[in-house]
């Protein structure tokens, strides 16, 4: 089985909410919450991408040593088994802007459960909710 590797961040802001993208029509789990991110290319870090994604899809600038690992997912799914390393960031410059279709929203800690999320992402949630 293919393993994919992706990088993802819990943006926090200045009240402790956590920025969720949903993911837009035409996607595959369309409809569903994350937290952004996206695929790590072949010779890019994991910090790199998540850079670069940040950049591409919210139009934010951050730096790699405001990057706190905090977690990471391990899930199988049909096709490919995912690796998913999330890291905490509390520094960016600009402000989130969906850039590629999808919605944004600032959520609470105690409310992520409210969120529909993709299987890989909803063992990180209680580890966020903890930390924070």
């Amino acid at each position: 089985m293919k393993i994919v590797l992706v990088s993802a961040v819990a943006l926090i802001d200045i009240d402790g909410r956590v920025l969720l993208a949903q993911r837009p029509e035409g996607k595959s789990m369309a409809g569903l919450w994350e937290f952004p991110g996206g695929k790590v290319e072949t010779g890019e870090t994991p910090e790199a991408a998540l850079i670069r994604e940040l950049q591409e899809e919210l139009g934010i600038d951050t730096k790699a040593s405001c990057l706190a690992p905090l977690a990471f997912a391990s899930h199988s799914y049909e096709s490919f088994h995912l690796l998913m390393p999330l890291y905490a960031c509390r520094r960016w410059e600009g402000t989130p802007q969906p850039r590629e279709g999808q919605t944004l929203a600032w959520v609470r800690a105690g409310d992520l459960t409210s969120y529909p999320m993709p299987p890989a992402d909803e063992p990180l949630i209680p580890i966020l909710r903890d930390w924070l």
